[in-house]
């Protein structure tokens, strides 16, 4: 059964959430939020795209399938954890730049480990589930 109003609702609201993901993964490292969150909020606006137009359309506006995003996520989290060791300091130091940038304010390390784990959480959350409806169908 399709749904009018929901279809047409989705597709208003796939970019709003992805935006808002955005938001809550940037605003993480000092107020709650962070990789998982934004990774679990951009998850979800893909599955309700997947609700209304299919999981094929969903794959489709993806480009890539979800699966290659879980090494890539997991390679930036391990890079931004082991980049300090190579100036010298113990793994997981935050490093920063010295000047904020306009809009995100200062950059360090953390931000870079919450894309990664929002990378990994987007490509695990739907790999599953495209995975589940795949076979469902």
């Amino acid at each position: 059964m399709k749904s009018t109003i929901l279809n047409t609702a989705s597709s208003y609201l796939l970019p709003i959430l992805l935006l808002f993901s955005i938001f809550i993964l940037l605003r993480g490292h000092y107020h709650p939020g962070g990789g998982f969150v934004g990774g679990l909020i951009a998850s979800i606006a893909f599955v309700l795209h997947s609700f209304t137009h299919g999981t094929d359309d969903t794959l489709k506006l993806l480009r890539i399938h979800p699966g290659v995003l879980i090494p890539v996520g997991l390679g930036l989290a391990a890079l931004s954890m082991f980049a300090p060791v190579f100036i010298g300091d113990p793994v997981m130091t935050g490093l920063w730049f010295d000047e904020p940038f306009p809009v995100i304010g200062l950059i360090g390390s953390a931000l870079f480990f919450d894309i990664g784990v929002y990378i990994v959480v987007v490509g695990v959350v739907l790999t599953i589930l495209f995975t589940i409806s795949q076979y469902s169908e």
